[in-house]
């Protein structure tokens, strides 16, 4: 088995040298040995594992989530579910491109032959359009999701403070903001079902429940009410879902 070292281990991932000694102060990737000098040497597992680590932090999973991933006693399961996953997204986006630019050569031949664009062309134009619009308002709500849950853990404190302070019109203003980012957040999950790794069932389980649970917009700490089973389940759009059927 081959071994590394910290900057063999950066080069090979196309990361940096803190990213991988973070990494090991963080708990997510500890060298298989030390030498004397205090230096970190690694095998070809934890290669393999630094290069899962990166491929999630790239999809947008956090530390914390990675971990918890990496954890598990179905730490395979989930990564294959959130890789298929990412493949999918990807796949659409390579069609979309692919579609946008068969729509661009048509009008362009069209333009330089100097005849009328054909109607169903212009609604193809039209369609893909509105398709790109409601992604990108999907990826806005995502972002709106993620900065309610850092907004919570300062959010107490600072309601305290205005209470203290008796700033009432900037708590009332606090209280709809936090109304608001809930309704944002219990939207998003609306629009998702649930992966199980433990037996592959799909579910979407009570918003409410779907909302108090774990995680975040990759994977949550639910329970599969197939199964039984309390896992980290890969979050699946509803719609793309019914798209592949």
């Amino acid at each position: 088995m081959s071994t590394y070292t910290t900057g063999e281990m950066a080069k090979l991932c196309n990361a940096s040298v803190r990213t991988v000694q973070f990494y090991d102060t963080k708990g997510i990737l500890h060298p298989s040995e030390l030498t004397e000098g205090g230096r970190r040497i690694y095998n070809d597992d934890d290669l393999h594992k630094f290069q899962i680590i990166c491929t999630l932090k790239s999809i947008g999973l956090s530390l914390s989530s990675i971990k918890n991933i990496i954890d598990s006693e179905l730490s395979g399961k989930i990564l294959t579910l959130l890789l298929k996953e990412q493949v999918d997204l990807l796949t659409d986006e390579i069609d979309e491109r692919q579609k946008q630019l068969e729509m661009i050569n048509i009008i362009i031949d069209n333009m330089n032959d100097k005849t009328i664009i054909p109607a169903n062309t212009i609604l193809d134009i039209e369609n893909y359009m509105e398709k790109k619009k409601k992604n990108r308002n999907m990826k806005n709500l995502t972002l709106i999701y993620v900065g309610v849950g850092i907004a919570s853990a300062l959010g107490l404190s600072f309601m305290v403070w205005l209470i203290m302070s008796q700033i009432w019109w900037g708590l009332a203003l606090y209280i709809f903001c936090a109304i608001f980012g809930l309704f944002v957040s219990a939207l998003q999950l609306k629009g998702n079902e649930f992966i199980c790794p433990k037996c592959d069932s799909v579910f979407k389980p009570p918003l409410w429940r779907a909302f108090f649970s774990t995680g975040n917009h990759k994977v949550r700490w639910i329970n599969c009410p197939e199964c039984g089973k309390k896992e980290w389940c890969v979050l699946r759009k509803k719609e793309s879902a019914e798209m592949m059927t």
